[in-house]
């Protein structure tokens, strides 16, 4: 085992990188709160948070109330020390989102993606699919490229900002996102076989840049910000067009050799079961992601179109089917059962004290079907682990993909103790 030699430089990024965490996190704080929570004495914290003061990192927050004493001031980090971009890159649309260092929303810009699926998907290769609909292929790496690009130049125009504010650009993304010297993107689903993303973004856009899996991302903002706040061990599961999930251990995230860890919708549910576009059968996803819930319904419909023009509308269509239809209220009572049959897998498997249910289609079902997820998944689990566990629903809505993103470059500029990027570098959520 390799030991790093400890040096008064390396100690001071050290506490400069607990400090400016917790004061991001957990902030506004005092000088006194700061030493508590961190074990440092109140000189080092002194020192340290008049270095980050003038660096621009800190700012005072304001005096606190008094019982008769000197009034302590509270300190938070600069909301406007540099801005961070949030990229959501769906399977239908692309949203580029810009914030503050406080995650302030500022500006947004959304591109839907007129994309067709590959052949190997649900349907008839390369042709109209038996619905009666054009077979969907899966987006144009390079048509994704031009929306992140044009969203950025939108979203700093919008908040009235330069580019070069941006401390960097998170990116999240279907599929594995393999990190070496280059972020390179394999989604077995959208036909993406090692492209290599980052590079095409690069040649576009020279700005620090961080690419990582949506679901890994949606859980990211959910632990920082969200539902997930105070779990040490926790999954995030994320169900929209595909269905993945992020596993948390001990307050880290679980990757994998190569960060594939997570890749839930591509689970078995049902051995020999409905194709998969994966090109595998019987995955979870083939079932409660959204284009697996159509196609569910539409067979229970005999066949018959579901109302809609696209995959969230036919969703919304079948929730609101559901109070007056028997096959729409049958269709989600399964889906149901899948979701907690899928949900008591993760807790048998990962022990956690919290499951977060959450993306798009995740959330629009989430409320009527909560329940239901939750006793199909007391009727799967082993009880132990799952008395241990809560299922709940995702608290940041459907931008927590693009925010969690944008969580990338801050949790890159806080482990380095505020110290930012000087070239474009790529890397995964630390």
């Amino acid at each position: 085992m390799a030991l790093e030699r400890t040096t008064n430089r390396t100690v001071r990024l050290r506490n400069r990188a607990a400090l400016l965490s917790k004061l991001f996190l957990e902030g506004p704080l005092t000088r006194q709160d700061l030493a508590r929570d961190t074990g440092l004495s109140q000189p080092a914290v002194s020192n340290v948070v008049a270095d980050l003061i003038a660096a621009g990192l800190v700012v005072d927050a304001g005096a606190l109330e008094s019982d008769g004493g000197r009034p302590s001031m509270s300190l938070r980090v600069a909301p406007r020390f540099a801005l961070v971009a949030g990229v959501d890159v769906g399977e239908t649309r692309v949203r580029v989102e810009l914030f503050d260092l406080s995650m302030a929303l500022l500006a947004s810009a959304d591109y839907p993606i007129d994309a067709t699926r590959p052949p190997g998907a649900i349907g008839e290769p390369g042709v109209a699919g038996e619905r009666g609909e054009p077979a969907q292929q899966s987006p144009d790496p390079a048509t994704v490229v031009r929306h992140i690009v044009a969203g950025l130049s939108a979203v700093t125009e919008r908040a009235g900002v330069s580019r070069t504010d941006l401390l960097g650009v998170g990116v999240g993304v279907s599929g594995v996102v393999v990190q070496d010297s280059e972020a390179v993107v394999y989604a077995q689903t959208l036909g993406w076989d090692g492209v290599p993303l980052e590079r095409m973004i690069r040649a576009e856009v020279d700005v620090p840049l961080y690419i990582d899996n949506g679901a890994k991302t949606q859980g990211q903002a959910e632990m920082w910000f969200g539902a997930g706040r105070g779990a040490r061990h926790a999954v995030f599961a994320l169900v929209g067009s595909g269905v993945g999930a992020t596993v948390v251990s001990n307050g880290a995230t679980y990757r994998g050799v190569a960060s594939s860890a997570g890749e839930w919708g591509h689970t078995t549910l049902v051995y020999g079961g409905r194709d998969c576009r994966c090109g595998a059968r019987g995955c979870l996803e083939a079932y409660v992601g959204a284009e697996g819930i159509i196609e569910r319904y539409r067979e229970a419909r005999r066949g018959r179109a579901v109302p809609g023009v696209d995959e969230e509308s036919q969703i919304n269509a079948l929730l609101a089917a559901a109070d007056r239809s028997e096959t729409a209220q049958r269709v989600l009572e399964e889906t149901a059962g899948y979701l907690g049959a899928g949900v008591a897998n993760l807790i048998n498997l990962f022990n956690p004290e919290r499951v977060v249910l959450g993306g798009w289609a995740g959330l629009a079902l989430g409320p009527r079907l909560l329940p239901a997820i939750r006793a199909a998944a007391a009727a799967q689990a082993l009880r132990k682990p799952f008395e241990q566990a809560t299922i709940e629903l995702g608290q940041l809505g459907v931008d927590a993909v693009a925010l969690g993103a944008a969580t990338l470059p801050v949790a890159h500029l806080l482990t380095a103790g505020g110290v930012r990027a000087d070239n474009v570098v790529t890397a995964a959520a630390v």
